[in-house]
């Protein structure tokens, strides 16, 4: 555990010895140079210490030998491990699919029945020892590649309906022979949702006026799903897959078009790099201004019927998400955590209205329907990294969320959450990305992935509480404790798990914090998630320059974290220019499945997975160890 905050009965602990001799100005590397009998009593005295963790490589849980940073365009995993492709963009999938054409030259009709591009997060659903339903978002395309052309030309209709079908959601049967798994193509459970898949709306702004469009006059069915990032899932069986960017898919075909002040809090602009505007009038905001409103929810599916209806739930709120972190609470309600990825934005919680039934899963099918939304405001004393929060309500009537401040009803609420955040005096955070709650429900984790406008003039972002860096361009990871164990309760404490960072060439909270050393340093800590024995996985997406303030870090990398000694290892890396993104593991802990998101983007010279001179495509690849052995053991 991270070096800040709370022993394993959470009790406050007054600030450390190391904490201290850190502030007067002692390196790290000083410190521990002191004797081991020394260290020794640090220890006994100091449990929470992840800094001497980190050198002595106390962690319980971690079992691997580290890897290297690495700037070769191959996925690399430690020792004693094996990682081999499951499947990549384009890769068959549905029933009379083509293969791969790396052309550039394959239709709209041949890419809505193969694999998505740049895959994402992603959720296991088991079926049988040895087979399983793989959910997993594509979130976006890149035109470099998907077209000929390169995106270097305005794109026809069907070059249009090509990139809507890349995009969304690809849910596909894996079967396990000779202890490697194997997806299954043209399985009757496999299935493509994509920007044109019908959806419905459902909660306190399906209906409302401003979901309404001329080609959905009730306000409740849906068009598409696209820019899906991370993703959650739930003890019933249903998958949840976050709509992120929304906006960048959306553009004007009128020159006199402003966006209001709801549009550009969501980023709407007259103008798209994706051009879908100009062949498919829903995105089009001349003429559709409500269609993005429809757009920036979670959406629930159901894996195991291929012809079910996927759900927009609206009241979990409308904002850029990154993922759905569900919990169960002791009191039965669910508890789900929400990140809203960008600078600036806010970590939100909905406490569902019913209570969940282990014994009738049928009956939790629409526990997402209705509920509170939160959101959160952290306080901290004198530039401690450490302090308490709590979880201010998003309801119309309270806190300010009234028609006098331009809030008329519970659906304006939701459909404007960033809006309300502000309206309650939220904290902005330094995007807030991948949430994961810890197995035994004591701690919940966030990636807070970067930040240029921190502390900068005009900006609205002060620097303090868990986002203690001006201009931070290496991200941190916030951890907090619900007061009492309740999910429910409106009241949290909070630490920094780590603050990355470079002790080769920065200093003070610039080199990290004492858990990152020269052999373990990252930038951009973005998706996250605990394995069923409680290790805690963390996968960057940041800058691979490996130069200046990011010498040494690398390509993107996978780590892997002890979250009660604060010991942090690479895992693995990936190829050149790529995102790592996206995890989920067998039921039996033996293989790691984890995503490897736009090898070579802007046409760096990337040729994963297959080498050679061939196009780079989005791949899951399969981790597992060469003895068969659990993963991070």
């Amino acid at each position: 555990m991270g070096q800040h905050t709370y022993d394993d009965q959470h009790h406050e602990i007054e600030q450390s010895d190391f904490e201290r001799i850190i502030e007067k100005g002692l390196s790290r590397r000083s410190f521990l140079r002191g004797s081991a009998t020394a260290m020794g009593l640090f220890l006994a005295a100091n449990p929470l210490a992840n800094a001497v963790a980190a050198v002595t490589g106390s962690s319980a849980l971690l079992g691997f030998k580290a890897v290297a940073a690495s700037t070769a365009d191959t996925f690399e995993v430690p020792e004693g491990y094996i990682a081999t492709p499951l499947i990549s963009w384009g890769d068959p999938l549905l029933k009379g699919a083509p293969a791969f054409d790396p052309s550039g030259l394959q239709g709209a009709d041949a890419q809505a029945l193969q694999f998505g591009d740049n895959t994402d997060g992603m959720s296991l659903f088991p079926l049988a020892e040895d087979r399983a339903l793989l959910a997993v978002n594509n979130e976006y395309t890149n035109y470099e590649y998907l077209f000929a052309h390169q995106g270097k030309q305005a794109l026809s209709a069907d070059e249009v309906k090509k990139a809507q079908a890349a995009v969304g959601v690809s849910v596909f049967e894996i079967r396990r022979t000779d202890g490697r798994w194997h997806y299954v193509a043209e399985s009757d459970y496999n299935r493509r949702i994509t920007a044109n898949t019908e959806m419905a709306l459902t909660g306190p702004a399906a209906g409302h006026a401003l979901v309404k469009t001329a080609a959905d006059d009730s306000g409740k069915k849906v068009l598409g799903t696209f820019n899906n990032c991370a993703n959650g899932q739930t003890p019933w069986g249903t998958y949840l897959t976050c709509e992120e960017n929304f906006n960048g898919f959306f553009g004007a075909s009128t020159e006199d078009f402003a966006a209001d002040k709801h549009q550009k809090r969501y980023g709407l602009k007259n103008k798209s790099d994706y051009q879908w505007f100009g062949q498919d009038a829903r995105f089009d905001l001349s003429k559709n201004p409500n269609e993005p409103n429809r757009h920036g929810w979670v959406v629930e599916i159901d894996p195991m019927d291929p012809t079910s209806t996927p759900l927009k739930r609206t009241a979990l709120g409308r904002f850029k998400h990154e993922n759905a972190a569900l919990t169960i609470d002791n009191s039965g309600h669910v508890v789900v955590y929400l990140g809203d990825d960008e600078r600036g934005e806010h970590l939100y919680k909905f406490v569902s209205n019913g209570k969940y039934n282990p014994d009738d899963q049928a009956a939790n099918r629409d526990l997402l329907a209705e509920g509170t939304l939160y959101v959160a405001r952290f306080s901290a004393t004198d530039g401690a990294l450490k302090g308490q929060g709590e979880w201010l309500e998003l309801t119309h009537g309270k806190n300010g969320l009234t028609a006098e401040n331009g809030f008329a009803d519970q659906a304006e609420v939701l459909i404007f959450a960033r809006e309300a955040a502000t309206q309650v005096g939220a904290t902005t955070m330094d995007r807030p990305e991948w949430v994961a709650v810890n197995p035994d429900g004591k701690s919940v984790c966030c990636t807070l992935t970067n930040n240029k406008y921190r502390g900068v003039e005009g900006k609205n972002q002060p620097v303090g509480g868990p986002n203690p860096r001006a201009k931070n361009h290496y991200g941190q990871i916030v951890r907090w404790w619900p007061r009492g164990g309740d999910h429910t309760a409106a009241a949290f404490d909070w630490d920094l798990f780590v603050i990355a960072g470079n002790p080769n060439v920065g200093e003070g909270l610039y080199a990290g914090s004492s858990n990152v050393t020269a052999d373990n340093m990252f930038n951009s800590p973005d998706g996250l998630g605990f394995d069923a024995a409680g290790r805690l996985w963390i996968l960057t997406d940041g800058n691979y320059s490996n130069d200046g303030e990011f010498a040494g870090m690398g390509n993107n990398q996978m780590l892997c974290a002890d979250p009660q000694s604060g010991e942090i290892r690479r895992f693995a890396t990936g190829p050149i220019a790529c995102e790592i993104t996206g995890l989920t593991f067998s039921p039996d802990q033996r293989t790691l499945f984890v995503g490897v998101q736009h090898p070579g983007e802007e046409l760096a010279p990337s040729h994963f997975p297959a080498g050679g001179d061939s196009k780079p495509r989005s791949t899951i690849m399969m981790v597992q160890r060469k003895d068969g052995g659990i993963v991070g053991a």
